[in-house]
């Protein structure tokens, strides 16, 4: 195999670390984002409950946080993926309606606590596509 001029291998030098910082700057969350799912794990209600509600970005004052819930996935689906063994429930059974409320309430204390921080005026919710994809409910 002939060997590397020293231009190419300044090139190829180069072309790696510019590939290695692309990555670097990908897998790196800002901290204001680090900071606020730091605080959303630290809080007992949240941190424990078994979907784990993430703030995916910060633009403009806006949390962009992810939640399993839409009108276009029926809620008994997510609650059968949160909650295992709830099976087929009827949606007016008190178990049902129990958890189903736990979601809620969950879900606006994670707001809440995203709001607390003095950067954040607003927060909007984005489907968790990549969630139901891994526990087998179609996206819309």
């Amino acid at each position: 195999m002939p060997e590397l001029d020293r231009g190419t291998k300044i090139y190829a030098g180069v072309l790696l670390t510019a590939v290695l910082v692309l990555i670097a700057i990908a897998l790196c969350e800002p901290p204001i984002v680090s900071d606020l799912n730091d605080r959303l794990e630290a809080d007992q209600q949240v941190g424990s409950f078994p979907y784990p509600f993430r703030v995916r970005r910060v633009s403009n004052g806006v949390a962009i946080m992810s939640t399993p819930r839409s009108s276009a996935v029926p809620v008994a689906q997510v609650l059968d993926k949160i909650f295992p063994g709830l099976g087929n429930s009827d949606p007016a059974s008190p178990l049902f309606q129990e958890l189903q409320e736990q979601l809620a309430s969950t879900q606006k204390r994670a707001k809440a606590i995203v709001l607390k921080n003095p950067e954040i005026r607003q927060v909007q919710w984005e489907l968790d596509r990549d969630w139901l994809m891994q526990h087998g409910i179609p996206s819309p």
